[in-house]
């Protein structure tokens, strides 16, 4: 199903939160154009009203794209826009005296004096706001509102205004300007404090990959570590015994070859995954796995007393093909994983909200590569089957079912499994 908010929903976070704060601003500029250029024509004229919209137009341009190369410079892909906000501190600076020279000298009329008022603050406010999204240090991205209002007593006074007049106009445009200034602030830290976050969500995630890696390593290292340090000895000694003429060197050969084909068998074993799977420790290691990668994942359920090994090893991993597939696709949030028994056959589904649009077919554990297909294969010799597949919107829901010998009775709850409880993440 397309729509327009299909754009919008295939973000990631940071990324709706950056085009969040990008069109924030970018109002601002829009904003200012509407509620003073735009509106000043009718007071100021024709000729005189329709040079002020434009030059707050130009104004409102330079802000937009002032945003633009200021937001795409804190994420570090432009440079500093250095230039660009010198020339809007010149252009605010150029369009505000002008707004009090219209008030001033201009046509009488308190629609005049109005409209010249409202575009030289909503300039001397929304400019240097804009202004701090481009600088780093809190203090300049103030420091920037107080010049301008510096500026504004300074202009007011020399231009015939009174002390306090001049004062209390300055004292306006500060806390307007700081008021945008602080929003621009804690927007480019908000934005940078979520990328920050999902980066380190990522990195948690391939840690745990690797981690896992790391365990598979070691069990491939305890298997054959021993063998190969045997298979070296026997080797030598068939070898000196052959160089002396002695008949046993074919025996010691003979365990070598058997050595051999053990090691095949149990590196076979490794690594088509037919060494038994504790399940517990299979929930138990994804539960903390997803939590670590900051997903909410819940295990619930019940198992069934004296649970074959043959059906325990293959949903434990069927569980720890879910959780890498949660980790490596998609976008989750939370994740359910339920065992239970019905009617002679047990159940084990994981549920996450980490599909894409519904309907993609994209999404946490939505890969339709080798390891479902190999977890298929592997409940299929024990009679089971897999689903795996949309359950509605935004979720993606992963079934196993294995059918039992016989149908147990309802043994205990999932809690009394060692390391597995039912337990929110």
């Amino acid at each position: 199903m397309r729509g327009p908010g299909r754009w919008w929903r295939r973000k990631s976070t940071p990324e709706k939160v950056e085009t969040y704060t990008r069109w924030s601003f970018y109002f601002f500029a829009v904003m200012e154009f509407f509620s003073v250029g735009f509106t000043s024509a009718a007071p100021l004229g024709t000729r005189l009203g329709g040079a002020v919209m434009l030059v707050v137009a130009v104004h409102a341009a330079l802000a937009f794209v002032t945003v633009s190369r200021a937001v795409d410079w804190t994420r570090g892909r432009r440079p500093q826009p250095v230039g660009l906000m010198w020339t809007l501190a010149a252009v605010t600076a150029a369009v505000s005296v002008a707004a009090i020279g219209i008030a001033e000298h201009g046509p009488d009329g308190e629609s005049v004096d109005t409209a010249a008022g409202g575009v030289f603050g909503v300039i001397l406010i929304f400019g240097p706001g804009i202004m701090a999204l481009g600088v780093r240090d809190r203090r300049r991205a103030f420091g920037i509102a107080g010049g301008f209002a510096a500026g504004t007593w300074v202009v007011t006074f020399a231009l015939g205004a009174s002390a306090v007049t001049a004062l209390f106009t300055a004292l306006i445009v500060l806390i307007g300007g700081v008021f945008i200034a602080f929003t621009a602030v804690f927007s480019v830290w908000l934005l940078n404090a979520v990328y920050e976050l999902d980066e380190a969500r990522e990195t948690r995630a391939r840690l745990a990959v690797a981690e896992e890696r790391l365990r598979f390593g070691r069990d491939l290292h305890d298997v054959m570590g021993r063998n190969l340090a045997v298979i070296a000895l026997k080797s030598e000694l068939a070898v000196q015994l052959a160089q002396r003429g002695r008949p046993q060197a074919v025996a010691q050969m003979v365990e070598v070859q058997r050595l051999a084909h053990e090691s095949q068998r149990e590196v076979r074993e490794v690594v088509r995954g037919y060494r038994e799977a504790d399940l517990a420790s299979e929930l138990a290691g994804a539960q903390g796995v997803l939590t670590a990668a900051g997903i909410d994942c819940t295990v619930s359920g019940r198992t069934p007393a004296g649970l074959p090994a043959g059906v325990q090893s293959a949903l434990g991993w069927v569980v720890r093909e879910a959780a890498t597939n949660v980790l490596r696709h998609g976008d989750a949030r939370r994740c359910a994983v339920r065992l239970e028994v019905l009617e002679g056959r047990v159940v084990l589904s994981v549920e996450n909200d980490g599909v894409g649009e519904a309907g993609d077919g994209e999404g946490a554990s939505g890969s339709s590569g080798s390891g479902l297909a190999g977890l298929r294969e592997r409940l299929a010799e024990i009679d089971g089957t897999l689903e795996a597949g949309p359950a509605g919107k935004g979720l993606f829901r992963l079934t196993a079912e294995i059918p039992l010998p016989s149908a147990p009775a309802t043994g205990e709850p999932v809690a009394a499994v060692p390391a597995v409880s039912e337990v929110t993440s």
